[in-house]
């Protein structure tokens, strides 16, 4: 067999053989990776920058996440305490008997483990007093224990009997229990956890997902559960109601959303594309090779985001619709150089364009990779997916239009209308009488009046809320339920450490009347802290001191008082003297308690700088005012430990400020980058003027944003890059055209109207990041589309030497 030589691999047939040999080398590495595991991820989290924090901060944020993730509330709404308790029973036992459960620790609200820790409370009961109590006693006012307790013994609904008094002769032990209670709206009954509503009652109850609420396999199967259990439970309760909470149906709804803007701007481009092609060619051939280009792109960045990653986000394939815009832009290059030169054949087309294209590659792959010098992980998929895509696209060109482009082009009216139009601008821009000067002078006012108004009206806005915005009925529905369960928990929390185990309760316990005050001055509705089942044994040696005080010198009153039995007095000597040195520990509690107490202890964790910090969680609820309670915290000297408030949202957004600070800075060197390696090529007039087009493109940019209220943010600093690098595109096609200009102003309007179809749509999506990504486009994409030709009057190429 004879060896291939290099001229017939550099031949069309050879190119092209060589481009399926490596179309099929990506779908195959693509399919490989597909079945090890490559998926496509929905988190709209997972798209977030990891912020660098210290092990104990991200061991908490770690633990928090991990006991919110995947969780359901429901509350079951009904008109009486029997109706709740049976619906939310038969809701629970519907959840848990579907097949292959999406569902685990499928429970009530109510706290299953508390009998157990009311038996560990009720054997250190010496040593736990609440602050009423430990007040009474210091100040010698243990009549008003008295008078409570007989008030208890005397009542209807009281649960005093005798086993409790010969034991605890004064009932403060039931008061310590209620004390553990954090919300007193809450009632538990029959292991129902119930709350009153103004329309009855309502029984609360929580469920884990078994997987992510991320995964769209996941989500299916969930809110198929959650459907047949609610009407399993209608059938029998007609009159019941429910209420739903949790990170699933915000999950399943920006799912629906994505996919839907995938389908319909993709859709939309995609025929906006096919009839701007043939309107432009009048041709079949033209719109099967720009087909096939743009579908080698999109091959190519599948498999490159694959195979870096491991993943393909959502987001990432509604912002990768925008590579329709752009690899596509290639082919029309190529067909308008060729029909304005019918005369030459595939290869010396390709040879004409070929600097100019290289360039537009080399510039806009940049673009895209500068994103990806971004912390945030999804906007690096769409830096490699896009960049890959282009490269994909580039040698689609180069291999397969040598063969495929050979073909006639029919005449069309394209090269006439960029002629006109080029004729327009040189005859509106090239002033002979006064009219054409004040007109230019005041088009000139008129910008500069733009920008000055614009870009004083700019503001930033970082906030990283605003990159997902849930359906009204979602919000409103999760509002109603974090009411019923008195505001719930918020995202942000507090960690408290210490040097030891004593240490830290003790900061927790000094901790606890400064949250009190600031649930008094209405900056929080609720803190939940462990300071109330863990107290240190300092507080525990201070209330065993006060009830050996107390029963030691009023014990036999307050037998005489209650009307019991003398003979209790010896036991209850007894019973304190042993009491003595019997400290309830964390270990203890923990022990017996559920999975909510547990997850606010952090225990021991080890650091780089000490030996080992200790940490517990304290959960916030309905935070009104987040700055007044940090600076609470921050004023405030815990001389034992460290209390932080870790706000993740708040730390991301002000990542996100720094970033935007430096992709902005970023652009600006860019720009002077661009200007010094043009000004080699080019010569100081042309490189500015290049460089000018894009320049000025982000400055208006900037200015329309200011005009209709768009904060910047991150997205949009980070869409200026693409402004920088589509708009160097069009001007360096301008400046490298040798003879004439109209075949390239028929592919740079063709260039804008697909870009502006994939851009311009993404503009009306409902996710904000893609929204304040596709908005800056469409502003910067126009105004580099208006401005490019002016290039070709710095280089002479105007209509007359045509």
């Amino acid at each position: 067999m004879q060896p291939i030589s290099l001229t017939e691999l550099l031949s069309p047939i050879g190119r092209f053989v060589l481009w399926v040999l490596l179309l099929l080398t990506m779908l195959a590495s693509g399919l490989i990776q597909w079945q090890q595991g490559a998926h496509i991820q929905t988190d709209i989290l997972a798209m977030l920058p990891h912020l660098q924090q210290d092990k104990l901060t991200e061991t908490a944020l770690n633990r928090v996440e991990q006991q919110l993730a995947n969780q359901v509330y429901i509350a079951v709404k009904a008109n009486n305490d029997n109706q709740a308790i049976s619906a939310a029973q038969q809701l629970m036992d519907a959840l848990d008997k579907q097949p292959q459960p999406p569902f685990i620790h499928i429970r009530s609200g109510a706290d299953d483990h508390l009998q157990d820790l009311a038996k560990l409370y009720f054997e250190h009961r010496f040593t736990l007093l609440t602050a009423e109590q430990a007040k009474a006693i210091e100040t010698d006012n243990w009549r008003q224990l008295l008078n409570a307790a007989q008030n208890q013994l005397y009542s209807a609904f009281g649960f005093a009997n005798s086993q409790l008094l010969s034991n605890d002769p004064l009932l403060m032990f039931p008061a310590n229990l209620l004390a553990l209670s954090p919300n007193s709206a809450l009632r538990s009954q029959q292991g129902i956890l119930l709350t009153d509503t103004t329309e009855g009652v309502a029984a609360i109850v929580m469920a884990k997902g078994r997987d992510s609420a991320f995964s769209p396999t996941a989500q299916q199967q969930q809110i198929q559960a959650l459907k047949s259990a609610f009407s399993q439970v209608t059938q029998h309760y007609p009159d019941v109601s429910f209420l739903k909470a949790g990170a699933l149906f915000h999950a399943i709804a920006a799912t629906e959303s994505a996919k839907q803007e995938i389908s319909r701007i993709g859709l939309i481009s995609m025929l906006g594309i096919i009839l701007l092609v043939w309107l432009a060619f009048r041709s079949i051939m033209p719109l099967f090779a720009a087909l096939l280009t743009l579908t080698t792109g999109v091959v190519f960045a599948f498999v490159a985001t694959l195979s870096i990653f491991g993943e393909l986000h959502l987001l990432t394939l509604v912002f990768g619709t925008s590579l329709i815009g752009v690899a596509i832009d290639y082919s029309f290059h190529f067909y308008c150089e060729k029909q304005a030169h019918p005369n030459n054949n595939a290869t010396d087309t390709l040879k004409q364009i070929f600097p100019a294209l290289t360039l537009a590659l080399a510039t806009s792959a940049s673009a895209f990779i500068a994103i990806g010098f971004t912390p945030f992980p999804g906007m690096q998929q769409v830096a490699v997916f896009c960049a890959a895509g282009l490269i994909g696209a580039y040698l689609t060109l180069l291999l397969v239009f040598p063969l495929l482009g050979n073909h006639a082009l029919k005449p069309t009216p394209g090269l006439t209308l960029a002629q006109g139009y080029l004729a327009l601008l040189q005859r509106i821009f090239t002033p002979n009488q006064l009219w054409q000067k004040i007109a230019i002078a005041a088009l000139l006012i008129g910008l500069a009046t733009i920008l000055f108004f614009g870009l004083s009206q700019t503001d930033s806005n970082d906030d990283i809320r605003q990159l997902q915005q849930s359906p009204a009925a979602i919000t409103t529905e999760e509002n109603q339920l974090r009411q019923l369960l008195s505001g719930g928990t918020d995202n942000q929390f507090i960690v408290v450490s210490g040097p030891n185990e004593q240490a830290l309760l003790q900061t927790l316990e000094q901790l606890t009347p400064v949250l009190d005050k600031a649930v008094t001055d209405g900056e929080l509705d609720q803190a939940i802290s462990l300071s109330r089942f863990m107290p240190s044994i300092a507080k525990q040696q201070q209330h065993y001191q006060l009830q050996q005080q107390l029963y030691g010198q009023h014990l036999d009153e307050i037998i005489n008082e209650m009307g019991l039995d003398d003979s209790i007095s010896t036991s209850m000597i007894a019973q304190l003297n042993h009491a003595e040195s019997q400290w309830l520990t964390p270990t203890m509690v923990l022990a017996k308690a559920n999975d909510d107490l547990q997850t606010l202890w952090l225990g021991a964790i080890p650091t780089t700088d000490k030996p080992q910090q200790f940490g517990a969680i304290v959960l916030l609820g309905g935070i009104h005012s987040l700055a007044s309670l940090e600076q609470r915290l921050t004023e405030h000297k815990w001389p034992l430990g460290q209390v932080r408030l870790i706000d993740k949202v708040g730390d991301i957004s002000h990542l996100m400020g720094k970033y935007r600070q430096l992709t902005l800075q970023l652009l600006m060197w860019v720009f002077a980058l661009a200007s010094l390696i043009f000004s080699i090529k080019y010569g100081i007039k042309l490189a500015f003027a290049i460089v000018a087009v894009p320049a000025l493109s982000v400055l208006l940019t900037l200015a329309c944003l200011g005009l209709v209220g768009s904060n910047i943010s991150l997205f949009h600093a980070l869409a200026l890059i693409l402004v920088l690098g589509i708009g160097i595109d069009y001007s360096l096609f301008f400046a490298e055209a040798k003879h004439t200009s109209r075949g390239v102003m028929m592919a740079i309007f063709m260039s804008a109207c697909s870009t502006l179809l994939a851009f311009g749509l993404l503009a009306l999506s409902q996710t904000h990041a893609i929204h304040f990504f596709g908005l800056t486009l469409l502003f910067g994409i126009s105004f580099s589309f208006l401005l490019a030709p002016f290039i070709s009057f710095i280089t002479r190429k105007t209509v007359n030497a045509i």
